[in-house]
């Protein structure tokens, strides 16, 4: 659904530039006229309405906590896409900043992550340099597009902190490019546009992000800085943020639509469908639904196998992770108790039940859910099963 929204809205920019060149106008020529008249921004607005059919999607529930969630959700999706497309959309000089984050959220965003993200173009060369500190997972990523194009988001290379030269101060280069670099590589392609890196935590409150700084090389100083605006970045920016609203906002409404059929149960998740949404290429995800009643909960239970790390997450009905900043949502491979044997368990429901590893639902009563495996040798099926609240005192009592 995503794919054919966006591919509409592509199909209609290429004719109409086909016919405005058949009239002997630039793409320039285009671009101002339509910032001068007010078209760009009148059809960024019609994509933002239009992008509000992703809360009435069948299956979306229609309850005003719900609603109200979802327009939020596009507010922060709108903000994140002018960050993004209009702000920070120059690949000539490039900046390292968060689209998503603690107020944006998309896609099941991981509460263990930072992310940060840059645009970048195949056709220069950049340096990422910076400190390392004390994160535990620290990975780059080039990839084809962006959310605010069709095509998905194809990984074009990948390199993580493990394989890295770093020196004994935690100093670090890193040369991004289409042609093989020595030492600290990450490969483009002439499609790469858009730079990813994720930061994973296992104890937020004590680990030290990475301090890192990107610049575009191989070019005079006075290039590296950032151009005058012109007319034709902020229609294309225009366009690209409100294709991140409606697209976006579409394709996380069919998931979760999907996600319904197998509520409160935790299925692998399709690694190709992962990967072309722009997902690590090192997780194994298992997303589905998740609903709970006020006398029930739902129990989780899973061997961890050997990996980097593992956690699980609650999102709301929009794949937003919960408010990880003011309720206990999540768990980690760090965070969680582990049973003597090295299982876990997992519980959610609205009350304390007087168990380790409570997740609570912050006032909701369904939405989405994601366990992941990081770099893990095996992938075990985590397993669920719902019961009562009286059911549980047999496990307090064990």
């Amino acid at each position: 659904m995503r794919k054919f929204v966006i591919g509409l809205i592509g199909l209609f920019r290429r004719l109409s530039l086909a016919a405005q060149k058949l009239r002997g106008r630039t793409p320039a020529d285009t671009a101002a006229q339509r910032v001068v008249s007010g078209k760009a921004w009148d059809e960024f607005c019609d994509t933002l309405k239009a992008a509000g059919a992703a809360l009435t999607f069948p299956g979306a529930p229609r309850d005003p906590f719900n609603q109200a969630e979802g327009y939020r959700y596009l507010s922060r999706l709108a903000r994140g896409g002018f960050m993004a497309f209009v702000e920070h959309a120059d690949p000539r000089a490039p900046v390292l900043h968060r689209v998503a984050h603690e107020t944006v959220k998309l896609g099941s965003d991981n509460p263990d992550n930072y992310y940060q993200t840059a645009a970048i173009h195949g056709d220069f060369e950049y340096r990422i340099s910076g400190r390392r500190n004390t994160v535990t997972y620290l990975g780059f990523g080039t990839q084809a597009g962006h959310y605010g194009q069709s095509g998905g988001l194809p990984p074009t290379g990948y390199i993580e902190a493990g394989e890295m030269e770093i020196d004994e101060a935690g100093t670090f280069e890193l040369i991004v490019s289409g042609r093989r670099h020595d030492g600290n590589w990450l490969p483009m392609t002439a499609e790469s546009r858009t730079l990813i890196v994720r930061q994973t935590f296992l104890d937020r409150e004590t680990e030290v992000p990475a301090e890192l700084h990107i610049e575009r090389i191989g070019c005079a100083d006075d290039e590296k800085r950032p151009r005058p605006l012109t007319p034709e970045q902020i229609d294309e920016g225009l366009k690209s943020a409100g294709t991140l609203v409606a697209g976006a906002a579409m394709l996380f409404a069919n998931w979760a639509r999907g996600f319904r059929k197998h509520s409160n149960t935790l299925p692998r998740f399709d690694p190709d469908v992962s990967l072309q949404a722009g997902g690590d290429p090192n997780i194994a995800y298992y997303h589905s639904h998740w609903a709970v009643e006020d006398d029930e909960a739902l129990v989780i239970e899973a061997m961890p196998p050997e990996c980097e790390h593992w956690n699980f997450q609650l999102n709301n009905y929009w794949m937003e992770s919960l408010d990880y900043r003011y309720h206990t949502i999540h768990t980690n491979k760090h965070l969680a108790h582990h049973e003597e044997d090295g299982s876990v368990r997992l519980v959610v429901s609205h009350e304390d039940p007087g168990l380790p590893n409570w997740l609570e639902t912050a006032g909701h009563t369904s939405g989405t859910m994601c366990f992941r495996w990081i770099r893990a040798v095996e992938h075990p099926q985590p397993r669920t099963r719902l019961v009562k609240l009286s059911e549980l005192r047999s496990l307090r009592e064990a």
